[in-house]
């Protein structure tokens, strides 16, 4: 499907959805009467939205009510040192109680954490690391971290209580923020992140209901709960709860790589804090869209509109700021908190720069191309030469493969030149299958090479372009990639 279709197919699902149930099979007919494919492919996302939107959008606990499915703890529960004053909230990772400490005479939020997520030892001692680390943040705009306590077989984490209103609260408000409001929340947000970046922790649920303004006007960021830890073994779960495909986070805030499950790492929060900056100064969401799914589809495929268009008051240089941070690409990102609060600390230069120019990965895609060529006119010789069936059969397999190879390059190439939004998301998923395929093309090669000994400058230079294939792919690529693009 070109790029062209796949447009006409996101803004005819977009429009169908606000079409009733019953109206939708012949609108979606009569729109696309002229592509079977772009109908067909509507038609689809439309049956899926109806099984599975609702999971997007429909919070945990109406999903899986067994998590919490007890009454929790009654006012005046002693919980170790802890007396349970009232309940303050609830969700996926569990309950949070407003509670007293007795020790310290102090008064606490209590989160009591969902059974499924204490019951293997991995996730409890991933959770106690994990606690450890953010305890270890001690930034005013970070909700501090007093304890994780293990009380009769449950888990508990004990932070600083923050009395007043979310800035979701706060945006629901008809007033919109002033353009030295936008940049203050701008500089408080990113000096929070700069802290906990530093320390190499990623949030990686950042949004309006983690950010508490309190009452003396400070905003503080809450809820490290899915956090990612740089430096923890591999022995253990990426995050409470987490499992193979699961998306970890919320969707209208995760940036591209985090909904296609590549790794995250700070420029996720980056691009988090890009929507919440934009939503805040302007009441909308930069990729708003009737339902989840199709809100996914605009983070993955279109750009936000200009908050220009949206804020005309606003200044370029925040404009252009918030524009940087929800760049698709992360290396178009700022690449860290603390490179964004320099950039707020001098406005006028903070203008979001052209993307780059991987040059450097678009020759490497030449060469690579030239050596499959190679590959296969070498195949050919030997098999002329030598004249066997396996020599035959190794040219069958030298030809295939390279042209598989050609193509799945190409097309990164066409979509780089075209539709650079796409790319990074058409690099996760030919990765796989470019690695196989070099790997096969270099083994073919070196059985080739061995098999034509006869000739030793023939074989010599057929096992040498085996290898030079096998070390591109393993050495070269991923060294190009970091370079070009900032990820892996």
């Amino acid at each position: 499907m070109t790029p062209e279709q796949r447009r006409r197919v996101r803004d005819l699902f977009e429009a169908a959805m606000e079409h009733s149930p019953a109206e939708r099979a012949v609108w979606i007919d009569g729109e696309a009467i002229d592509d079977l494919a772009v109908r067909d492919e509507v038609r689809s996302l439309i049956d899926h939205e109806m099984r599975a939107g609702s999971f997007l959008e429909r919070p945990v606990l109406e999903r899986v009510p067994a998590l919490l499915a007890d009454d929790g703890l009654a006012p005046g529960t002693v919980v170790g040192a802890y007396t349970i004053i009232r309940e303050l909230g609830r969700g996926g990772m569990g309950r949070v109680y407003l509670a007293s400490d007795g020790r310290l005479g102090r008064t606490v939020a209590l989160k009591a954490l969902a059974p499924h997520l204490t019951r293997d030892q991995q996730q409890r001692e991933r959770l106690r690391r994990e606690a450890q680390a953010a305890a270890g943040l001690t930034h005013p705009g970070i909700c501090t971290v007093y304890a994780l306590e293990e009380i009769d077989g449950e888990l508990y984490i004990a932070t600083e209580f923050v009395d007043g209103l979310t800035l979701r609260e706060e945006m629901r408000s008809l007033r919109r923020p002033f353009a030295a409001d936008i940049l203050r929340v701008a500089r408080e947000l990113a000096s929070a992140l700069a802290s906990a970046h530093d320390r190499g922790i990623t949030h990686r649920d950042l949004k309006p209901e983690n950010v508490m303004r309190t009452g003396d006007g400070r905003l503080k960021i809450l809820d490290f709960g899915l956090a990612r830890v740089e430096g923890l073994s591999p022995q253990f779960p990426a995050a409470p709860g987490a499992a193979p495909g699961m998306l970890i986070g919320t969707p209208g805030y995760m940036a591209p790589e985090q909904l296609t499950g590549q790794r995250v790492d700070r420029r996720a929060d980056i691009f988090a804090l890009g929507v919440l900056l934009y939503e805040y100064a302007s009441g909308v969401h930069p990729f708003d869209a009737e339902s989840s799914l199709a809100m996914i589809a605009r983070v993955l495929d279109s750009d936000a509109r200009p908050l220009a268009a949206m804020r005309p008051d606003l200044p370029e240089s925040i404009a252009g700021t918030i524009a940087r941070c929800l760049r698709k690409a992360p290396l178009d990102r700022y690449q860290s908190a603390s490179e964004l609060v320099g950039a707020l600390e001098h406005p006028t230069a903070a203008v979001a720069p052209p993307p780059t120019d991987p040059i450097w990965w678009r020759i490497h895609q030449l060469v690579i191309v030239a050596l499959y060529i190679a590959a296969a006119v070498l195949g050919w010789q030997l098999k002329e030469w030598v004249g066997t069936r396996t020599m035959i059969g190794l040219f069958m397999v030298l030809g295939i493969g390279a042209t598989i190879a050609c193509v799945l390059r190409g097309h990164m190439l066409f979509t780089e030149r075209i539709n650079r939004s796409r790319l990074a998301i058409e690099r996760h998923r030919t990765t796989g299958a470019l690695l196989m395929v070099d790997i096969g093309l270099a083994l073919a090669l070196a059985l080739d090479g061995l098999l034509a000994i006869a000739r030793p400058l023939a074989s010599t230079l057929t096992i040498s372009l085996a290898i030079g294939i096998a070390l591109a792919a393993l050495v070269v690529e991923p060294a190009t990639i970091r370079a070009a693009f900032g990820d892996e």
